[in-house]
Order: structure tokens, then C-alpha cells, then sequence
């Protein structure tokens, strides 16, 4: 009897830690990070740091599962009921958010800890891996709650724990000091436009809730507070996306940071942040709404097509690799907001699709110059000659990775740019298909300079004429290369984010979302 006790108790238990799985995924990090905060050596707290990102991580499994089954996950915070509650929900386009947070930021955590034990103070390093998992939080909240001033609240924790986290880089470059600034009030000013538009949202509505917000939206037709509330919001959280050319904190924020703080901001920041503009575009507002569409048109897309040129010549010029990245990135955000603008099911289906593919090879290729700099000092594109011989396992990611940016067939990036260009093409846009084309062969000059350097330059030697070879940390090397695995697999078989992509995108644009 008591054993069956004991067995009835823990099923029970189990029960309930699955039934609670949405607000776990966050509120587990979100603790866990005071906690590392308070341990009092560097790898306790990351080796805690792994065991909350990996719990969450397990979760946003789960959920995945049950969405991809069907499900829409919805949890009211305390019993509270809607609208008086806080309320989260998961469906098809936020699981696919969550999961890709939780296990980037396992990724960096397995990659990170010698660059960490390198790169920061280790008095500081428990109260960084702290700040890490609190930064972790503020982003799967963000895409795990259903209403409008919870995504603020997760937005600030997320943004001022990733101002803290620039400017712990600044033991390598004093730089990253001003960098964080920059980014600050750059936030800061993200953040306030977003919150002014929620506010003027719950004056013409008296709700918070998203879904209810939408609904009683649907019915008021044009007012000019509702333009005004959606002009802010897209102005705030455009900012927060790096939308061009509202970008200028991005490249400094990336360059100048520890290495495994740009490479988890690299592969998750922008994303989370465009997925809550898809979120109050597309599941908010109204679609097809005549400033909506206007703004698609004459806003959005020219914006996105600049950003997809101007950053990839930008990126071609800079003799910093980190630098090149962070412009690489923005015009990468051309590409999904491309995607968003053109309006379409199929547009927007990719846009998600590339959001998801570019995360895997902008994540490798951080993680591959964060080696770089950890074994050969490599700061610049000149300093990483000979790289193919002296790391060859870590110039053979980044090449992968980079042939992945470029859009070279067998790789998860040509994958995401064809559906863009299939897309285009069935919106008449040859225009947006011409700019895709130019923006990719540009990268080709800015990604064929590093692997110029690394393999057809001769390296460092030592003084009896041997090739200087580098150590490479193991847990490190894996971390990358289950990166630079997936950017393969995901061509082979795509169809796991590009389901979730169309299944989110069939919803939002058919009026069903959130």
C-alpha cells in the first residue's frame, strides 16, 4: 500500500510538472538565475546554468510535441481567468520560438565556458552565468505570454540583463563598454515606443489580452488611436528586431560582447523580437487593413530590401569578422522581413523558415570566431590566415556555416531563400527576387574573404618551420558542430520548421491566430 502510495503520489507529481510545462520553461531559468548569481565559483554556477536551460530545453520539447499533435497549449497564470489574468499560450508559431531559445541557449552554455573562464573576471563569472539564465527568461517569456504588457515586463528583463552582458566584454575591449550604452538607449527608446503603444491599446479596448484586444479590434473598423498604437508598437519592437534602419546599436552589441553573449544574441534576440511584430501584425491588428497593407508595401518592404543590399556592402568592408557578422545579420533581417511584408501565407512561412535557419548558421559561425579567438587571438579577417591548418575542425564549421549564409545548395540557408524567391515571384514582386540575388552574391565576397584567409594563406609556424597547431576545447567543438550538422540536415528534411512555419502562417493570415 505504501509503495503504491509513493507510485500514485509521483505520477501525480509528474502530472502536474507537465500540466505546468509553459510557465516552468520560464520561471525555471528565471530563479535559476539568482541562484547562480549567489554560487560563489565560475563553473558551479555554469554547470547550474546548464541544468536549468537543459530542464527548460526538455520542456519546450514537450510542448513542441503536443503542438505539432494538434494542441494549443494555453495556462492562466494563479487560476486568474482572462482578462482579468495573466494568461500564456503555445501554439505552432511560439513553440517553434521557445524551442529554438532554450536550445541555442543550451548550445551556448556547452560552447561558452572557456571562452567565459578567458574572457570574464572570475569573480564575476557566477554573477555573469546568473544574468546569462535571467536573459534566458526574458526571451521565452516574451514568446511564451498571451498578453500585451507581460511581453513589456519580459522585455525589459531580457534587455536590461543583455545590457549587463555587453558590458562584461569590456575585460577584453573597453569598447563593449560604450557599446552597452549605445544599446541602452537605443533600448530604452525601442521599449518605450512599444509600451506607449500598448498603453493607447488598453485605452480604446480595457483589455491586455491579445486575443481579446484582436477580437474587440475586429469590430471598431478606423480609428486613429488604433493607427497611432500600431505605429509605436512597430517602431518599438522594429527597433528591438535591428529593422533597418533602426539597427545602429546591433554591430558594436555584437562585436565588442563576451563571445558566447554574441553568438546567444546573434541567434535569438532579433528572432524573438520578430516574432512578437509577426505576433501583433498579423494576430492583433487586423490584416488587410488599409494602413497595414500600406505599410507592408511602401515601409516594411523597401526597408527590407535596403537593409538586404546596404548591410551586405557594409559587411563586405569590414576587417573586423565579428563586425562583418553583426552587418550580416541585419541584412539577414532584410530577408524575414521581406518575407512578413509580402503579406502571403508562402511569405510568411518563409521569413519563419529563414528566421529559424539563420539562427543554426549565424550560431556556428560566432561560435567558430569565438574559437578563433580563444585559440589564435583572431580579431580580424587578416589574423585568421592559415586557419584551415592550424584549427581545421573549426574552419571546416565556419566554412559549412558560411556556405549556409551564402544560400549554396545543400545547406538549410538555400532552403529558406527559395521559398522567399517562390513567394516573391507569386506576389509579382521580381524586383524583391532580383534583391535576394544580389544580396546573396554579396555575401559571397564577404564569406569567401574568410575562407580565402583560412585556406589558401599560409599560417603561423614555429621556429623549426612546423605548422603551429591549436587545442580545440571538445565540448566546444561538439557545440559547433551540432550547429554546422543541422544547417545540413535541415535541407535534407525541413519539413519540422517549415510545418510549424505553415501551419503558424495558414493561421495568422486566415484570421485564426492566437
Amino acid at each position: 500500500m505504501i509503495l503504491e502510495s509513493i507510485g500514485s503520489s509521483s505520477a501525480i507529481g509528474i502530472d502536474a510538472l507537465w500540466s505546468n510545462a509553459a510557465a516552468l520553461v520560464v520561471v525555471i531559468p528565471l530563479i535559476g538565475g539568482a541562484v547562480a548569481a549567489l554560487l560563489g565559483r565560475g563553473r558551479i554556477a555554469w554547470a547550474w546554468a546548464v541544468l536549468c536551460v537543459l530542464a527548460s530545453f526538455i520542456l519546450s520539447l514537450f510542448m513542441l510535441n503536443l503542438v505539432l499533435g494538434g494542441e494549443t497549449i494555453g495556462y492562466e497564470m494563479g487560476n486568474w481567468e482572462v482578462p482579468l489574468g495573466i494568461a500564456y499560450q503555445i501554439d505552432s508559431l511560439n513553440a517553434l520560438i521557445i524551442t529554438l531559445v532554450s536550445a541555442m541557449a543550451l548550445l551556448a552554455l556547452l560552447f561558452g565556458l572557456p571562452t567565459v573562464e578567458h574572457e570574464i573576471d572570475p569573480k564575476k563569472q557566477s554573477m555573469f552565468f546568473g544574468t546569462f539564465l535571467v536573459c534566458v527568461a526574458g526571451l521565452l517569456g516574451m514568446a511564451a505570454t498571451a498578453d500585451a504588457f507581460n511581453v513589456f515586463v519580459f522585455l525589459e528583463i531580457s534587455s536590461i540583463s543583455t545590457y549587463v552582458l555587453v558590458a562584461m566584454g569590456a575585460k577584453q575591449n573597453r569598447q563593449a563598454l560604450t557599446a552597452s550604452y549605445n544599446y541602452l538607449i537605443l533600448g530604452t527608446i525601442g521599449a518605450t515606443f512599444f509600451v506607449i503603444g500598448v498603453g493607447l491599446l488598453y485605452m480604446v479596448t480595457g483589455t491586455l489580452n491579445m486575443s481579446d484586444i484582436s477580437s474587440i479590434l475586429a469590430g471598431m473598423g478606423d480609428d486613429r488611436v488604433v493607427r497611432a498604437a500600431f505605429a509605436f508598437i512597430v517602431i518599438g519592437l522594429g527597433l528591438k528586431t535591428a529593422m533597418f534602419p533602426l539597427h545602429t546599436w546591433l554591430p558594436n552589441a555584437y562585436a565588442f560582447s563576451p563571445s558566447i553573449v554574441g553568438m546567444f544574441l546573434a541567434s535569438t534576440a532579433t528572432k524573438v523580437a520578430l516574432y512578437l511584430l509577426i505576433r501583433f501584425l498579423f494576430s492583433v491588428f487586423q490584416t488587410g487593413s488599409s494602413f497595414e497593407t500600406a505599410m507592408f508595401d511602401f515601409v516594411l518592404a523597401p526597408m527590407a530590401v535596403t537593409a538586404m543590399i546596404v548591410c551586405s556592402v557594409q559587411a563586405s568592408f569590414q576587417p573586423d569578422v565579428r563586425r562583418l557578422l553583426a552587418y550580416s545579420s541585419v541584412a539577414q533581417v532584410g530577408y524575414m522581413l521581406l518575407g512578413v511584408s509580402l503579406g502571403t501565407a508562402a511569405g510568411l512561412s518563409a521569413g519563419l523558415l529563414h528566421l529559424f535557419n539563420h539562427a543554426l548558421m549565424k550560431g556556428a559561425l560566432f561560435m567558430a570566431i569565438g574559437l578563433a579567438g580563444l585559440g589564435l587571438g583572431v580579431v580580424r579577417i587578416s589574423e585568421m590566415r592559415g586557419m584551415g591548418k592550424t584549427m581545421p575542425f573549426t574552419a571546416a564549421g565556419l566554412t559549412v556555416a558560411g556556405l549556409s549564409l551564402m544560400g549554396v545548395p545543400l545547406t538549410a540557408g538555400f532552403i529558406s531563400k527559395y521559398y522567399l524567391v517562390i513567394a516573391a515571384l507569386e506576389r509579382g514582386w521580381w524586383w524583391a527576387v532580383v534583391a535576394i540575388v544580389v544580396s546573396s552574391v554579396l555575401a559571397i565576397f564577404y564569406v569567401g574573404k574568410m575562407i580565402e584567409a583560412m585556406y589558401l594563406h599560409e599560417p603561423a609556424k614555429h621556429a623549426d618551420g612546423s605548422v603551429m597547431k591549436v587545442k580545440t576545447p571538445v565540448l566546444s567543438l561538439i557545440a559547433l558542430y551540432i550547429l554546422v550538422l543541422a544547417n545540413v540536415w535541415f535541407f535534407f528534411d525541413p519539413s519540422l520548421p517549415f510545418g510549424l512555419a505553415e501551419t503558424a502562417a495558414s493561421a495568422l493570415i486566415g484570421g485564426e491566430g492566437s
